[in-house]
């Protein structure tokens, strides 16, 4: 009688290897686990992988053929845990690859424990850019891990700081690098590009009313509202705005960059050190504005996170995209919730839009205004809501400067000479209450006997509502900051009334 038990199956080899999914700008750990066993020969990716994720599969088979090797006549099962989290993106190519070859025996199995990995793989074995380096690299600095990514994002992913990276133009290299036939330097954080060649304040003549809401809004992060006819110069001195910003503070340059890294939109892994200043058209979607789609991607109230979000022609976005701003306007951040999705951005933004007084543009102008005047000045201003309007601090008129006065007119303050006072307005507010005054609660603003009763009476006549007079307090505290007042007295809270003008319809 034969032998009843069958032979031993050849044991399993199982490699492993961390890496990152991303929930909003957050790295989630992710282990990649690769087997090779006996068994019908198959390449299977499991965990909760999306369609990118599954083409790995064919991306990984086809890097290894341009090296020489081949996948073993084996089962190959590659295991994205936790199970029930949903992989997303290209950016698991590399460690899916780095997995295989550790559990062939081609790489050490041991050292790939010590480092995170994410990187595209092409069909001949080169590593290409992916999004989302930097939120990674802070990742595995937090949990004591070196980073494997793509060369031409090495200086991105530098910037954790106190992080062994690994900056690999190709799989081969990955490959020759721990036998020491091919060295990797390790990567010095990419520098931030000067800016050139930046729109300047010089070249708005006239328009003193406009500036100084433009130097205001800057001084405190207030929202602005630009009205005017056609060619007024409101795009223009919107353009203008991010000339009179300080650079953010490091903890800034590395939040915006995170979103922006995660985003795909990080040049050349270079930090960002300027506020942001994003102009979506107003065709843009409510997922492209807030954020959304298929991957729950951030949108452009996050892109200018920490910047200007400038919205040219207001009335004409859509009424719920417009809508959609109202709790990021309060908050500054955004939930985005979605049946496979439900993640949150930051979006502390500074809004400034533009708009024509009516559909035609001329409204107020008797020689060129339609016939419907001024009945279509009142159904354009409709489109945008009471409570949206509430949330816009500054508010301008912006007349259009007759051609004759324009070409005599002298040139305007340079942007450096404002962008000197809107920082020592800042650095005081800073200074007093550690955050600028768009986030400071009324109830702090210092203000005189005198200036309080001016307030309280100025208040009921135009009605105000709560968070309107909670506006416009903050705006007379920075008016103050930039007058090098510690108080805000009467004549600050006067001016920044003015700036709250009501338009045809609403109230203030």
């Amino acid at each position: 009688m034969g032998d009843l038990h069958a032979p031993p199956a050849d044991p399993a080899t199982i490699a492993r290897i961390p890496s990152f999914a991303f929930v909003g700008i957050e790295a989630v750990p992710v282990e990649v686990q690769v087997q090779v066993a006996s068994g019908l020969p198959a390449f299977l990716v499991v965990g909760l992988p999306d369609k990118a994720v599954g083409e790995a599969r064919e991306r990984v088979r086809a890097a290894l053929g341009a090296m020489g090797l081949s996948l073993p006549a084996k089962r190959v099962v590659v295991n994205l845990a936790p199970a029930d989290l949903l992989k997303e993106g290209s950016h698991f190519d590399l460690p899916i690859a780095l997995g295989v070859l550790a559990a062939m025996g081609v790489i050490p199995a041991e050292e790939l424990l010590e480092y995170a990995a994410l990187g595209e793989l092409s069909l001949d074995g080169r590593l290409l850019p992916v999004a989302g380096v930097l939120p990674a690299a802070i990742g595995a600095l937090a949990r004591d891990l070196g980073l494997i990514c793509p060369a031409a994002q090495g200086g991105e992913a530098a910037w954790a700081g106190g992080l062994a990276v690994i900056a690999a133009p190709d799989l081969l290299s990955l490959i020759n690098h721990p036998r020491g036939h091919q060295m990797l330097t390790p990567p010095a954080p990419a520098l931030p590009r000067e800016e050139t060649g930046r729109p300047d304040l010089a070249e708005v003549k006239g328009m003193e009313s406009a500036r100084r809401a433009l130097e205001i809004a800057a001084a405190g992060r207030h929202n602005l509202l630009l009205v005017g006819p056609p060619g007024a110069g409101k795009s223009m001195l919107a353009e203008r705005l991010p000339s009179i910003l300080p650079d953010l503070t490091p903890t800034e340059a590395l939040e915006v960059s995170m979103i922006h890294s995660l985003a795909g939109l990080l040049e050349e892994g270079r930090l960002i050190r300027r506020p942001p200043y994003r102009e979506p058209h107003h065709s843009a979607s409510q997922a492209a504005l807030t954020g959304g789609g298929q991957r729950a991607r951030p949108g452009e109230i996050s892109l200018a996170h920490r910047g200007v979000l400038f919205l040219d022609e207001l009335p004409e976005f859509p009424r719920p995209v417009l809508e959609a701003l109202r709790q990021p306007l309060e908050t500054g951040r955004i939930a985005v919730a979605r049946a496979a999705a439900h993640v949150t951005y930051p979006a502390r933004f500074q809004m400034v839009a533009a708009m024509n007084p009516c559909r035609c543009g001329h409204l107020g102008t008797p020689a060129r205004e339609c016939s419907r005047a001024p009945r279509c000045g009142e159904d354009y201003l409709a489109r945008l809501s009471g409570p949206l309007l509430d949330r816009i601090d500054l508010t301008v008129q912006v007349t259009p400067i007759p051609p004759a006065e324009l070409s005599r007119a002298p040139a305007g303050e340079p942007s450096s000479v404002v962008a000197a006072r809107v920082a020592q307005a800042r650095a005081r507010a800073l200074a007093r209450q550690g955050k600028p005054n768009a986030e400071l609660d009324p109830g702090a603003v210092a203000l005189s006997g005198e200036a309080r009763r001016f307030a309280e009476q100025a208040a009921e006549p135009l009605g105000l509502s709560g968070r309107g007079f909670a506006r416009f307090l903050r705006v007379a505290r920075s008016i103050a900051d930039l007058a090098g007042e510690e108080r805000v007295e009467r004549p600050h809270l006067a001016e920044a009334l003015a700036f709250r003008q009501r338009l045809p319809g609403r109230a203030a």
